[in-house]
């Protein structure tokens, strides 16, 4: 009996820790959340790493406010301008670039600002405002709203001008397409968030491949000098998993009726 006991306490005991998993707080963007993408690295990273990753789904300006308080150990986000910032302030110890994908200008399909044969972003949404055409915008300091805000600029226009055709939700990417969708109305969106949207009713892509629609994600750990509390070995791990070729093929290999939504192109930490 004594051995018996023996045997199942150290079964218990390898159990829990075979169960045991460390957790890991990072934030990340609607849009990353919408694409899909988190369900096929999650439980990869759960399996290779033994990280329960938990994963805080706002827009890349509160994503950074997070960073900023501490309140989570890394941020994944599309900002360059937000991020190096970040990192500037101290708040993030580097910016290592992950992946990329596009931006697009989703609209009904019988396309009343006729953008499809823009030959630019800027002149797609000149065409929009020229019309008055039904617009969701973001409106919630994401990463996509930074963008769309830096691209009406571009285009010598201001949105705080504009009339009631422009309609700022201050929502993520798939409530403002599910927006979008019951009007119809214009709306730029992450190529991904697109792809896996579910919702498209009468909307279409209708305008993709200006260059100035690049859209890039990087991993920001969180700095431990300005927040000592934060778990910057785990963000480490995880950042040597994400910048992978194990995450490469993963990331890679995600399609959408035969559609790529993201690129791998991790770089070292700069």
């Amino acid at each position: 009996m004594k051995y018996w006991i023996t045997g199942a306490v150290a079964a218990i005991a390898m159990a829990n820790t075979a169960q045991a998993q460390d957790v890991m707080k990072m934030a990340v963007t609607t849009s990353f959340n919408n694409s899909g993408l988190a369900d096929v690295l999650l439980p990869e990273i759960a399996s290779d790493l033994n990280i329960d990753l938990q994963l805080l789904v706002v827009g890349t300006g509160q994503a950074i406010k997070l960073g900023e308080a501490g309140d989570v150990d890394a941020i994944l986000v599309h900002s360059r301008s937000a991020e190096e910032a970040f990192v500037e302030g101290g708040y993030g110890s580097h910016r290592t670039e992950v992946m990329y994908n596009d931006f697009v200008f989703i609209g009904p399909k019988a396309d009343p600002a006729e953008i499809k044969t823009s030959d630019s972003a800027t002149a797609a949404l000149a065409a929009i405002a020229e019309a008055e055409a039904e617009f969701v915008s973001r409106g919630d300091d994401s990463g996509t709203h930074k963008k769309e805000l830096s691209l009406w600029r571009e285009a010598g226009l201001d949105p705080a001008e504009f009339g009631d055709w422009y309609n700022a939700v201050g929502a993520g990417m798939g409530a403002a397409l599910n927006t979008a969708s019951g009007m119809p109305a214009y709306i730029m969106s992450d190529r991904a968030s697109w792809l896996n949207f579910g919702n498209k009713g009468d909307l279409a892509l209708l305008y993709a491949g200006d260059p100035v629609l690049f859209n890039q994600y990087a991993y920001l750990p969180v700095n431990p000098e300005m927040h000592g509390h934060v778990k910057n070995d785990l963000a480490l791990k995880l950042e040597d998993w994400l910048t992978s070729d194990r995450a490469k093929t993963l990331i890679n290999d995600y399609k959408i009726n035969g559609e790529t939504l993201f690129v791998f192109n991790a770089n070292a930490a700069d």
